[in-house]
């Protein structure tokens, strides 16, 4: 039986924006899922422990791949969670050491609306990886995104809302830096690939 993805998208984001990444994984072999949250009004950690329990109930291999918050969840969600099956985590443009764009945002009268309940993750990042499972990282390096707009902006490289340094987490197996926007990264051929190979034997080939 094949091994499964479950897809967790980032913030203000619905399931279906991780499609074309699904049906990349699909043609790889994988059988996948989407993971639908409410990132703003409920949060990552109510998130993360759904999440875990999803998990929890498969028998077979079960991936990760979350994008932007999304990765923050699926380590969240993993990281003590020594009886679940065995598999991979990848994250994508995950500030996971804390996003400068979300500390701006946060400063902003209407931050609550913006990022609610995802406020103190997303700007303070989690602790170093430390979890049973491989982690594998892909940052983008093309500055096109919110970040823009910090008065201080991002420092290079970056992928217009987090920058590569965000990404790089101290307990990762590997990193990649690629040619891709934060938002395009989910839309990438390359970024697939990647991801396909780090599921397949927890390196970036």
């Amino acid at each position: 039986m094949s091994d499964h993805v479950i897809l967790v998208h980032g913030l203000w984001m619905r399931g279906f924006a991780m499609g074309t990444l699904s049906r990349r994984l699909q043609s790889a072999g994988f059988t996948t899922a989407s993971f639908e949250y409410l990132s703003v009004a409920s949060g990552p950690e109510a998130a993360a422990e759904r999440l875990r329990e999803r998990v929890a109930r498969f028998e077979r291999p079960v991936h990760l791949v979350g994008h932007s918050l999304g990765g923050l969840v699926a380590l969240e969600a993993m990281r003590a969670h020594g009886d679940s099956p065995p598999g991979r985590i990848v994250c994508l443009g995950s500030p996971l050491k804390g996003s400068r764009s979300a500390q701006g945002l946060a400063q902003l009268p209407f931050a609550e609306v913006l990022v609610g309940k995802s406020r103190l993750m997303l700007g303070s990042g989690i602790a170093p990886w430390d979890g049973a499972r491989e982690v594998g990282v892909i940052a983008g390096r093309v500055p096109r995104g919110m970040g823009m707009m910090l008065p201080t902006g991002l420092p290079e490289p970056h992928d217009g809302t987090v920058a590569v340094d965000e990404t790089q987490l101290d307990g990762i197996a590997a990193h990649r830096v690629v040619a891709a926007t934060h938002t395009g990264m989910v839309f990438s051929d390359e970024v697939a690939q990647l991801v396909v190979a780090f599921l397949r034997e927890g390196r970036f080939s």
